[in-house]
């Protein structure tokens, strides 16, 4: 049997995109002939799409599907391993249809379990593996959450990706009628809320009543323990200690945000500007942040470095 060497492995890998072990594996079992071994991994087709199971998948996209009318949207993180996966057309067609399946879906696990919405034949997850055998990498829907307005409530979702799938947001705004869902400057709101979103990594709320109130007390906590305040009185700390809990929650709220377009107003300003034009209350009611690979541990490893440990692996 030929040896099997890294760089045999790493030009099979280039040429056909599948993981390394595949690829140690096809070539051990064509005496390391290349093109038998291409051969060799075509055939094996989806048989070797659950081995890559076990691969961190930090890359990939946010992207969001809306409904036309706005009354249901979707904001769904899908994740590959590499950046290169992730700007290939048949990733960007499969996390576009994931989005708008993920529309009648309530977990993860209902939404792979869908008949596939370009082949009912097979399941969501079949789909996937079947994709992750066309492109070597482990693929996985990692969240989403879709949104639509309570019945019998006048609303629309929107959304906004941001830096090439990178970050994405997905915003409910809720007005009085029907009527004012089909007013541009409320629809411009909705884009322009989800847009304020994208920009402030720090908002978690919408208004600085909707904070928990054990958040406040966290705040509080860590404020009266800083060490420039131990020697303060006591109803200074208080003082001091007030002033910087409103400023923190100001921070985490939305509608406390400067406006991106217009500096000099905040959310909430531009809120009441486009109720006095719509002529009726409107509310933002609630929204979702997600950006990409965050809280997922990436391993840093080059090239060949990774070869080198594949190879030695039995």
């Amino acid at each position: 049997m030929a040896e099997i060497s890294a760089k045999l492995v790493q030009e099979l890998r280039q040429k056909t995109g599948v993981g390394m072990m595949d690829c140690k594996k096809a070539l051990k079992e064509t005496d390391g002939n290349i093109d038998e071994a291409v051969d060799w991994l075509r055939k094996k087709g989806i048989a070797s799409a659950g081995k890559k199971s076990d691969r961190i998948a930090a890359e990939g996209l946010v992207d969001t599907y809306i409904q036309p009318g706005g009354q249901v949207g979707v904001l769904i993180e899908v994740n590959c391993q590499t950046d290169f996966v992730a700007r290939n057309d048949a990733f960007k067609a499969l996390v576009k249809n994931l989005a708008q399946q993920a529309a009648t879906a309530d977990s993860v696990e209902s939404l792979l379990a869908q008949p596939y919405i370009e082949n009912a034949d097979v399941t969501v997850d079949e789909a996937i593996k079947q994709v992750i055998a066309t492109l070597g990498e482990n693929i996985r829907v990692r969240r989403f959450v879709n949104f639509s307005p309570a019945q019998g409530t006048p609303g629309i979702v929107d959304s906004y990706i941001h830096t090439g799938g990178r970050v994405g947001v997905l915003v409910e705004l809720q007005a009085q009628t029907d009527a004012a869902t089909t007013n541009e400057e409320f629809q411009n709101l909705a884009r322009n809320a989800a847009m304020q979103v994208a920009a402030c990594p720090n908002v978690e709320y919408v208004s600085v009543d909707k904070i928990p109130a054990e958040i406040t007390q966290k705040e509080k906590d860590i404020e009266m323990g800083k060490d420039d305040l131990a020697n303060k009185p006591e109803n200074i700390r208080e003082k001091i200690v007030q002033g910087r809990i409103e400023k923190r929650l100001k921070e985490l709220a939305l509608l406390d945000q400067p406006y991106i377009r217009d500096q000099s107003i905040s959310v909430e300003d531009l809120v009441k500007q486009v109720k006095a034009k719509v002529g009726e209350d409107i509310q933002v009611l609630r929204f979702t942040r997600y950006v990409l690979g965050e809280g997922i541990e990436k391993q840093e490893m080059s090239f060949a470095d990774e070869v080198a440990a594949q190879i030695g692996a039995k």
